[in-house]
Protein backbone atom coordinates (compact mmCIF):
# COMPACT_ATOMS: atom_id res chain seq x y z
CA UNK A 1 0.00 0.00 0.00
CA UNK A 2 1.05 3.85 -0.61
CA UNK A 3 3.84 2.41 -2.80
CA UNK A 4 3.18 5.56 -5.03
CA UNK A 5 3.92 8.13 -3.03
CA UNK A 6 6.93 9.94 -1.88
CA UNK A 7 6.34 13.24 0.24
CA UNK A 8 4.01 13.01 3.14
CA UNK A 9 2.43 14.70 6.26
CA UNK A 10 1.32 12.35 8.54
CA UNK A 11 -1.96 13.03 11.07
CA UNK A 12 -1.91 12.27 14.84
CA UNK A 13 -3.34 12.64 17.70
CA UNK A 14 -2.96 12.31 21.59
CA UNK A 15 -4.96 9.03 22.34
CA UNK A 16 -2.34 7.58 21.01
CA UNK A 17 0.66 6.72 23.54
CA UNK A 18 3.99 8.62 22.03
CA UNK A 19 6.06 5.63 21.65
CA UNK A 20 3.51 3.90 19.32
CA UNK A 21 3.56 6.73 16.73
CA UNK A 22 7.05 7.11 16.78
CA UNK A 23 7.26 3.62 15.78
CA UNK A 24 4.87 4.14 12.68
CA UNK A 25 6.69 7.36 11.59
CA UNK A 26 9.37 4.87 11.39
CA UNK A 27 7.45 2.70 9.71
CA UNK A 28 6.68 5.12 6.92
CA UNK A 29 10.19 5.81 6.52
CA UNK A 30 10.99 2.27 5.85
CA UNK A 31 8.57 2.24 3.33
CA UNK A 32 10.71 4.88 1.75
CA UNK A 33 8.32 7.67 2.47
CA UNK A 34 9.66 11.13 3.29
CA UNK A 35 7.67 12.59 6.08
CA UNK A 36 7.86 16.35 5.98
CA UNK A 37 5.82 17.06 8.55
CA UNK A 38 2.96 16.10 11.06
CA UNK A 39 -0.56 17.50 12.20
CA UNK A 40 -1.95 17.30 15.94
CA UNK A 41 -5.27 17.13 15.35
CA UNK A 42 -5.85 16.89 19.26
CA UNK A 43 -6.62 14.47 22.45
CA UNK A 44 -5.00 14.89 25.46
CA UNK A 45 -5.47 11.31 27.20
CA UNK A 46 -2.13 10.22 26.37
CA UNK A 47 0.03 13.51 26.20
CA UNK A 48 -0.31 16.85 28.29
CA UNK A 49 0.40 19.88 26.00
CA UNK A 50 2.37 20.86 22.55
CA UNK A 51 5.21 21.12 24.35
CA UNK A 52 5.80 17.07 24.60
CA UNK A 53 5.38 17.25 20.44
CA UNK A 54 9.16 17.40 20.40
CA UNK A 55 8.99 13.85 21.24
CA UNK A 56 7.89 12.70 17.85
CA UNK A 57 11.46 13.92 16.18
CA UNK A 58 9.75 15.90 13.34
CA UNK A 59 8.15 19.65 13.01
CA UNK A 60 4.28 19.78 14.10
CA UNK A 61 1.65 21.70 13.35
CA UNK A 62 -0.96 22.39 15.80
CA UNK A 63 -3.52 25.01 14.86
CA UNK A 64 -7.12 25.59 16.60
CA UNK A 65 -9.02 23.50 13.82
CA UNK A 66 -7.94 20.43 11.95
CA UNK A 67 -9.00 22.14 8.88
CA UNK A 68 -6.53 25.16 9.31
CA UNK A 69 -3.91 22.90 10.28
CA UNK A 70 -3.94 20.68 7.00
CA UNK A 71 -3.98 23.61 5.09
CA UNK A 72 -1.25 25.34 6.93
CA UNK A 73 0.26 21.67 6.51
CA UNK A 74 0.01 21.91 2.43
CA UNK A 75 0.88 25.38 2.08
CA UNK A 76 3.98 24.70 3.47
CA UNK A 77 5.27 20.84 3.10
CA UNK A 78 3.69 20.41 -0.36
CA UNK A 79 3.03 16.91 0.05
CA UNK A 80 1.87 14.26 -2.69
CA UNK A 81 -0.23 13.10 0.07
CA UNK A 82 -1.30 12.98 3.66
CA UNK A 83 -1.11 10.13 6.11
CA UNK A 84 -3.85 9.16 8.56
CA UNK A 85 -2.16 7.78 11.83
CA UNK A 86 -5.34 9.38 14.22
CA UNK A 87 -8.23 7.27 14.84
CA UNK A 88 -12.04 7.73 16.48
CA UNK A 89 -13.10 9.44 18.81
CA UNK A 90 -10.44 12.28 17.65
CA UNK A 91 -11.45 11.69 13.88
CA UNK A 92 -14.32 9.80 13.66
CA UNK A 93 -16.69 9.15 10.47
CA UNK A 94 -17.80 12.73 9.77
CA UNK A 95 -14.77 14.30 10.49
CA UNK A 96 -12.53 11.93 7.78
CA UNK A 97 -15.02 12.96 5.02
CA UNK A 98 -14.85 16.20 5.51
CA UNK A 99 -10.80 15.98 5.46
CA UNK A 100 -10.85 13.71 2.41
CA UNK A 101 -13.17 16.75 0.80
CA UNK A 102 -10.19 19.44 2.07
CA UNK A 103 -7.41 17.53 0.77
CA UNK A 104 -9.07 16.48 -2.52
CA UNK A 105 -9.99 20.24 -3.06
CA UNK A 106 -6.26 20.66 -2.50
CA UNK A 107 -4.98 18.40 -5.50
CA UNK A 108 -3.39 16.18 -2.46
CA UNK A 109 -4.17 12.28 -1.98
CA UNK A 110 -5.50 11.01 1.12
CA UNK A 111 -4.98 7.99 3.06
CA UNK A 112 -5.19 5.58 6.09
CA UNK A 113 -4.77 2.11 7.05
CA UNK A 114 -7.42 0.94 4.96
CA UNK A 115 -8.18 3.34 2.47
CA UNK A 116 -7.23 5.50 -0.36
CA UNK A 117 -8.80 8.90 -1.70
CA UNK A 118 -7.00 10.48 -4.82
CA UNK A 119 -7.55 14.36 -6.04
CA UNK A 120 -10.20 13.91 -9.20
CA UNK A 121 -8.33 14.68 -12.48
CA UNK A 122 -8.77 17.73 -14.43
CA UNK A 123 -7.00 17.44 -17.94
CA UNK A 124 -5.84 21.11 -19.02
CA UNK A 125 -7.20 21.21 -22.48
CA UNK A 126 -9.78 23.83 -22.54
CA UNK A 127 -8.58 26.36 -25.38
CA UNK A 128 -11.10 28.86 -24.59
CA UNK A 129 -12.61 30.82 -21.45
CA UNK A 130 -14.68 28.15 -19.93
CA UNK A 131 -17.04 27.37 -16.69
CA UNK A 132 -18.05 23.82 -15.52
CA UNK A 133 -21.37 23.15 -14.71
CA UNK A 134 -21.78 19.99 -12.03
CA UNK A 135 -24.40 18.61 -9.57
CA UNK A 136 -24.78 17.09 -5.92
CA UNK A 137 -26.51 14.35 -7.83
CA UNK A 138 -28.96 12.96 -10.75
CA UNK A 139 -32.69 14.74 -11.27
CA UNK A 140 -31.31 18.10 -10.00
CA UNK A 141 -31.49 20.53 -12.33
CA UNK A 142 -27.81 20.56 -14.42
CA UNK A 143 -29.12 19.75 -17.92
CA UNK A 144 -31.45 22.99 -17.19
CA UNK A 145 -29.02 25.37 -15.66
CA UNK A 146 -26.94 24.56 -18.23
CA UNK A 147 -29.36 25.49 -21.30
CA UNK A 148 -30.37 28.40 -19.11
CA UNK A 149 -26.66 29.48 -18.87
CA UNK A 150 -26.17 29.18 -22.80
CA UNK A 151 -28.90 31.12 -23.70
CA UNK A 152 -28.32 33.93 -20.70
CA UNK A 153 -24.67 34.05 -22.07
CA UNK A 154 -25.59 34.39 -25.91
CA UNK A 155 -27.82 37.50 -25.06
CA UNK A 156 -24.98 38.84 -23.24
CA UNK A 157 -22.95 38.99 -26.21
CA UNK A 158 -20.77 36.08 -25.81
CA UNK A 159 -20.71 32.85 -28.14
CA UNK A 160 -20.74 29.63 -26.12
CA UNK A 161 -20.77 25.93 -26.95
CA UNK A 162 -21.59 23.14 -24.55
CA UNK A 163 -20.04 20.09 -24.41
CA UNK A 164 -22.30 17.19 -22.49
CA UNK A 165 -21.52 13.86 -20.74
CA UNK A 166 -23.79 11.47 -19.98
CA UNK A 167 -24.85 7.91 -19.26
CA UNK A 168 -26.19 7.81 -22.58
CA UNK A 169 -24.45 9.68 -24.89
CA UNK A 170 -22.58 8.93 -27.89
CA UNK A 171 -19.42 6.43 -28.41
CA UNK A 172 -17.75 9.49 -29.64
CA UNK A 173 -18.33 13.12 -29.24
CA UNK A 174 -20.88 14.62 -31.62
CA UNK A 175 -21.37 17.79 -32.52
CA UNK A 176 -25.36 18.66 -32.63
CA UNK A 177 -25.57 22.12 -34.57
CA UNK A 178 -28.51 23.42 -32.21
CA UNK A 179 -27.98 27.03 -33.25
CA UNK A 180 -28.92 24.83 -37.03
CA UNK A 181 -31.17 22.54 -37.15
CA UNK A 182 -34.70 21.79 -36.12
CA UNK A 183 -35.05 19.10 -33.27
CA UNK A 184 -38.45 18.24 -33.22
CA UNK A 185 -40.19 15.23 -32.56
CA UNK A 186 -39.98 13.87 -35.82
CA UNK A 187 -36.27 13.90 -36.00
CA UNK A 188 -35.63 12.67 -32.64
CA UNK A 189 -38.11 9.75 -32.92
CA UNK A 190 -35.97 9.03 -35.82
CA UNK A 191 -32.71 8.80 -33.74
CA UNK A 192 -34.50 6.84 -31.49
CA UNK A 193 -36.07 4.19 -33.73
CA UNK A 194 -31.98 3.88 -35.19
CA UNK A 195 -31.69 2.99 -31.39
CA UNK A 196 -30.14 5.82 -29.80
CA UNK A 197 -31.16 7.44 -26.45
CA UNK A 198 -32.62 10.15 -28.07
CA UNK A 199 -33.29 12.14 -24.92
CA UNK A 200 -29.65 11.81 -23.67
CA UNK A 201 -28.13 15.38 -22.35
CA UNK A 202 -26.80 16.31 -25.52
CA UNK A 203 -30.15 16.63 -27.14
CA UNK A 204 -31.38 18.49 -24.41
CA UNK A 205 -28.85 21.15 -24.70
CA UNK A 206 -29.22 21.56 -28.48
CA UNK A 207 -32.79 21.66 -28.51
CA UNK A 208 -33.16 24.01 -25.13
CA UNK A 209 -29.89 26.07 -25.32
CA UNK A 210 -29.87 26.47 -29.45
CA UNK A 211 -26.14 26.58 -29.37
CA UNK A 212 -22.97 24.20 -30.52
CA UNK A 213 -23.54 20.65 -28.40
CA UNK A 214 -21.26 18.03 -28.09
CA UNK A 215 -22.26 15.26 -26.60
CA UNK A 216 -19.78 12.83 -24.90
CA UNK A 217 -20.63 9.65 -22.72
CA UNK A 218 -18.89 8.55 -19.81
CA UNK A 219 -19.63 5.52 -17.32
CA UNK A 220 -19.32 5.07 -13.70
CA UNK A 221 -18.80 8.00 -10.84
CA UNK A 222 -16.14 7.94 -8.22
CA UNK A 223 -16.84 9.14 -4.72
CA UNK A 224 -14.76 12.33 -6.14
CA UNK A 225 -17.06 12.88 -8.87
CA UNK A 226 -14.12 11.24 -11.46
CA UNK A 227 -15.58 9.13 -13.96
CA UNK A 228 -14.24 5.43 -14.75
CA UNK A 229 -14.06 5.98 -18.36
CA UNK A 230 -15.11 9.35 -20.53
CA UNK A 231 -15.40 10.52 -23.78
CA UNK A 232 -15.16 14.21 -22.74
CA UNK A 233 -11.55 14.88 -23.44
CA UNK A 234 -11.87 13.94 -26.55
CA UNK A 235 -15.24 16.42 -26.70
CA UNK A 236 -13.22 19.24 -25.36
CA UNK A 237 -10.77 18.89 -28.46
CA UNK A 238 -13.93 19.05 -31.06
CA UNK A 239 -15.23 21.85 -28.70
CA UNK A 240 -12.10 23.83 -29.14
CA UNK A 241 -11.88 23.78 -33.09
CA UNK A 242 -15.21 25.64 -33.09
CA UNK A 243 -16.19 29.16 -33.78
CA UNK A 244 -17.34 30.28 -30.44
CA UNK A 245 -15.20 32.35 -27.57
CA UNK A 246 -16.92 30.50 -24.59
CA UNK A 247 -17.28 26.60 -23.07
CA UNK A 248 -19.72 25.07 -21.03
CA UNK A 249 -19.24 21.87 -19.47
CA UNK A 250 -21.62 20.09 -18.28
CA UNK A 251 -21.75 17.02 -15.10
CA UNK A 252 -23.55 13.93 -14.93
CA UNK A 253 -25.17 13.03 -11.84
CA UNK A 254 -22.53 13.57 -9.42
CA UNK A 255 -20.05 13.14 -12.29
CA UNK A 256 -17.60 16.02 -12.65
CA UNK A 257 -16.42 16.59 -16.43
CA UNK A 258 -12.43 16.02 -15.99
CA UNK A 259 -11.86 18.93 -17.67
CA UNK A 260 -9.75 22.05 -16.01
CA UNK A 261 -11.93 24.65 -15.93
CA UNK A 262 -11.67 28.72 -14.97
CA UNK A 263 -15.10 28.57 -12.70
CA UNK A 264 -17.06 26.19 -11.64
CA UNK A 265 -21.11 26.10 -10.84
CA UNK A 266 -22.87 23.04 -8.20
CA UNK A 267 -26.25 22.70 -8.84
CA UNK A 268 -27.55 21.22 -5.80
CA UNK A 269 -31.64 19.48 -5.33
CA UNK A 270 -33.43 20.35 -2.52
CA UNK A 271 -35.02 16.92 -3.23
CA UNK A 272 -31.98 15.65 -1.97
CA UNK A 273 -31.10 14.41 1.68
CA UNK A 274 -28.87 17.11 3.74
CA UNK A 275 -25.97 15.34 3.79
CA UNK A 276 -25.55 14.84 -0.15
CA UNK A 277 -24.90 18.24 -0.16
CA UNK A 278 -22.81 19.33 2.93
CA UNK A 279 -21.84 15.52 4.23
CA UNK A 280 -19.79 12.99 2.69
CA UNK A 281 -18.08 14.48 -0.58
CA UNK A 282 -20.14 17.20 -0.87
CA UNK A 283 -18.07 19.44 0.46
CA UNK A 284 -15.71 18.71 -1.94
CA UNK A 285 -17.76 20.07 -4.95
CA UNK A 286 -18.65 22.97 -2.74
CA UNK A 287 -15.00 24.03 -1.95
CA UNK A 288 -14.23 23.41 -5.95
CA UNK A 289 -17.33 26.00 -6.84
CA UNK A 290 -17.48 29.58 -7.42
CA UNK A 291 -21.14 29.46 -7.35
CA UNK A 292 -23.75 27.31 -5.93
CA UNK A 293 -27.28 27.30 -7.55
CA UNK A 294 -30.33 25.54 -4.91
CA UNK A 295 -33.39 24.23 -6.99
CA UNK A 296 -36.61 22.44 -6.29
CA UNK A 297 -37.06 25.17 -3.19
CA UNK A 298 -40.57 24.69 -3.39
CA UNK A 299 -43.04 25.40 -0.82
CA UNK A 300 -43.43 22.05 0.47
CA UNK A 301 -39.22 22.15 1.64
CA UNK A 302 -39.27 22.64 4.95
CA UNK A 303 -37.09 26.34 5.16
CA UNK A 304 -35.65 24.17 8.23
CA UNK A 305 -33.67 22.20 5.59
CA UNK A 306 -33.22 24.99 3.11
CA UNK A 307 -31.03 27.29 5.79
CA UNK A 308 -29.21 24.03 6.96
CA UNK A 309 -27.91 23.33 3.64
CA UNK A 310 -27.26 27.52 3.21
CA UNK A 311 -25.33 27.31 6.34
CA UNK A 312 -23.41 24.12 5.68
CA UNK A 313 -22.74 25.66 2.38
CA UNK A 314 -21.12 28.91 4.41
CA UNK A 315 -19.40 27.08 6.70
CA UNK A 316 -17.24 25.22 3.94
CA UNK A 317 -17.11 28.44 1.86
CA UNK A 318 -17.82 31.58 3.24
CA UNK A 319 -17.35 33.69 -0.14
CA UNK A 320 -19.74 31.58 -2.29
CA UNK A 321 -22.35 33.03 -3.95
CA UNK A 322 -25.65 30.69 -3.09
CA UNK A 323 -28.65 31.19 -5.43
CA UNK A 324 -31.87 29.57 -4.39
CA UNK A 325 -34.49 28.79 -7.37
CA UNK A 326 -37.26 27.04 -8.54
CA UNK A 327 -37.94 25.49 -11.75
CA UNK A 328 -40.77 25.88 -14.03
CA UNK A 329 -41.81 24.35 -17.48
CA UNK A 330 -41.55 26.82 -20.62
CA UNK A 331 -43.01 25.03 -23.42
CA UNK A 332 -41.26 25.59 -26.33
CA UNK A 333 -44.10 25.86 -28.78
CA UNK A 334 -47.85 27.86 -28.22
CA UNK A 335 -50.43 25.72 -25.98
CA UNK A 336 -52.84 28.09 -25.58
CA UNK A 337 -56.40 26.97 -25.41
CA UNK A 338 -55.14 22.95 -25.70
CA UNK A 339 -56.19 20.48 -23.78
CA UNK A 340 -52.55 19.14 -22.60
CA UNK A 341 -51.27 15.60 -20.82
CA UNK A 342 -47.59 16.93 -18.81
CA UNK A 343 -44.69 14.27 -18.43
CA UNK A 344 -42.27 15.44 -16.18
CA UNK A 345 -39.12 13.81 -13.52
CA UNK A 346 -40.59 16.61 -10.75
CA UNK A 347 -42.01 15.21 -7.85
CA UNK A 348 -45.47 14.12 -6.84
CA UNK A 349 -45.91 17.03 -4.43
CA UNK A 350 -44.84 19.82 -7.10
CA UNK A 351 -47.87 18.68 -9.47
CA UNK A 352 -50.23 20.91 -8.33
CA UNK A 353 -47.63 23.96 -8.91
CA UNK A 354 -46.82 22.91 -12.37
CA UNK A 355 -50.56 22.61 -13.35
CA UNK A 356 -50.93 26.21 -12.26
CA UNK A 357 -48.57 27.73 -13.80
CA UNK A 358 -49.18 26.15 -17.23
CA UNK A 359 -52.81 27.13 -17.02
CA UNK A 360 -52.28 30.64 -15.54
CA UNK A 361 -49.09 31.62 -17.62
CA UNK A 362 -48.88 29.13 -20.81
CA UNK A 363 -53.09 28.90 -20.71
CA UNK A 364 -53.49 25.40 -21.86
CA UNK A 365 -56.01 23.00 -19.60
CA UNK A 366 -54.03 20.46 -18.67
CA UNK A 367 -55.67 16.94 -18.40
CA UNK A 368 -53.23 15.15 -17.09
CA UNK A 369 -50.04 14.85 -15.59
CA UNK A 370 -47.66 11.76 -15.06
CA UNK A 371 -44.41 12.11 -12.45
CA UNK A 372 -43.18 9.04 -14.27
CA UNK A 373 -40.60 10.29 -17.18
CA UNK A 374 -37.70 8.01 -15.89
CA UNK A 375 -40.46 4.76 -15.33
CA UNK A 376 -40.80 3.53 -18.52
CA UNK A 377 -44.04 1.06 -17.32
CA UNK A 378 -45.39 3.86 -14.80
CA UNK A 379 -45.06 6.64 -17.67
CA UNK A 380 -46.75 4.35 -20.23
CA UNK A 381 -49.89 3.10 -17.39
CA UNK A 382 -50.28 7.05 -16.68
CA UNK A 383 -50.71 7.63 -21.02
CA UNK A 384 -52.92 4.67 -21.07
CA UNK A 385 -55.21 6.11 -17.92
CA UNK A 386 -55.71 8.99 -19.78
CA UNK A 387 -56.97 8.00 -23.15
CA UNK A 388 -56.80 10.07 -25.99
CA UNK A 389 -58.75 13.14 -24.06
CA UNK A 390 -55.50 15.40 -24.89
CA UNK A 391 -54.35 17.52 -27.84
CA UNK A 392 -50.37 17.88 -26.93
CA UNK A 393 -47.83 15.95 -25.33
CA UNK A 394 -46.05 18.19 -23.57
CA UNK A 395 -43.11 16.33 -21.88
CA UNK A 396 -39.71 17.03 -20.74
CA UNK A 397 -37.08 15.75 -22.91
CA UNK A 398 -35.12 13.48 -20.72
CA UNK A 399 -35.49 9.63 -20.04
CA UNK A 400 -38.36 8.11 -21.68
CA UNK A 401 -39.63 11.30 -23.61
CA UNK A 402 -38.92 10.13 -27.24
CA UNK A 403 -39.15 6.11 -26.78
CA UNK A 404 -42.27 6.54 -24.67
CA UNK A 405 -44.31 9.83 -24.41
CA UNK A 406 -43.49 10.86 -28.33
CA UNK A 407 -43.82 7.61 -29.53
CA UNK A 408 -46.94 6.91 -27.91
CA UNK A 409 -48.15 10.64 -29.19
CA UNK A 410 -46.87 10.05 -32.86
CA UNK A 411 -48.68 6.65 -32.85
CA UNK A 412 -52.12 8.52 -31.46
CA UNK A 413 -51.73 11.28 -34.09
CA UNK A 414 -51.40 13.75 -31.25
CA UNK A 415 -48.96 17.20 -31.05
CA UNK A 416 -45.74 16.71 -29.52
CA UNK A 417 -44.59 19.78 -27.40
CA UNK A 418 -40.91 20.05 -25.69
CA UNK A 419 -40.42 22.14 -22.60
CA UNK A 420 -37.91 23.32 -20.93
CA UNK A 421 -37.10 24.38 -16.89
CA UNK A 422 -36.79 27.62 -16.28
CA UNK A 423 -35.03 28.18 -13.02
CA UNK A 424 -36.35 31.12 -11.21
CA UNK A 425 -34.64 33.18 -8.83
CA UNK A 426 -35.85 33.55 -5.38
CA UNK A 427 -32.51 35.43 -4.27
CA UNK A 428 -31.94 38.96 -4.49
CA UNK A 429 -29.22 38.46 -6.77
CA UNK A 430 -31.16 37.43 -10.74
CA UNK A 431 -29.46 33.85 -11.32
CA UNK A 432 -28.51 35.14 -15.02
CA UNK A 433 -26.70 38.29 -13.47
CA UNK A 434 -24.34 36.21 -11.28
CA UNK A 435 -23.70 33.61 -14.17
CA UNK A 436 -22.57 36.60 -16.62
CA UNK A 437 -20.78 37.94 -13.36
CA UNK A 438 -19.20 34.65 -13.49
CA UNK A 439 -18.59 33.77 -17.13
CA UNK A 440 -16.32 37.11 -17.16
CA UNK A 441 -14.79 35.28 -14.32
CA UNK A 442 -13.57 33.20 -16.57
CA UNK A 443 -12.44 34.56 -18.91
CA UNK A 444 -10.09 36.72 -16.64
CA UNK A 445 -8.84 33.70 -15.21
CA UNK A 446 -8.12 32.38 -18.30
CA UNK A 447 -6.15 35.33 -19.72
CA UNK A 448 -4.02 35.26 -16.50
CA UNK A 449 -3.27 31.46 -17.26
CA UNK A 450 -2.47 32.47 -21.09
CA UNK A 451 -0.29 35.10 -19.24
CA UNK A 452 1.28 33.04 -16.64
Amino acid sequence: MWARIGKVVALIDGEHYPPVVIDALAELERRGREIMGLVFLGGTEKILDEKQMSVYGYPVIAEHSMESSVNLAIDKWQPDAVLDLSDEPVVGYRERMNLASLMLSRGVTYQGADFEFRPPVFHDLAAKPSMSIIGTGKRVGKTAVSAYACRELKNAGRNPAVVAMGRGGPAEPELIRGDEIKLDAAYLYEQSQQGRHAASDHFEDALMSRVPTVGCRRCGGGMAGEPFISTVPAGAVVANGLAVDFLVFEGSGAAMPPIRTDTRVTVAGMNQPVDYIIGYLGPLRVRLSDLIVLTNCEDHVPEAKIEEIINGIKAINPEIDIIKTVFRPHPLENIAGKRVFFTTTAPLEAGPVLRAFLEDVAGADVVGISHHLSNRPLLRADIEACGQGFDVMLTELKAAAVDVATAVALELDKQVVYCDNIPLSLSDKPLAEALIELAGRSVERFGAREVG
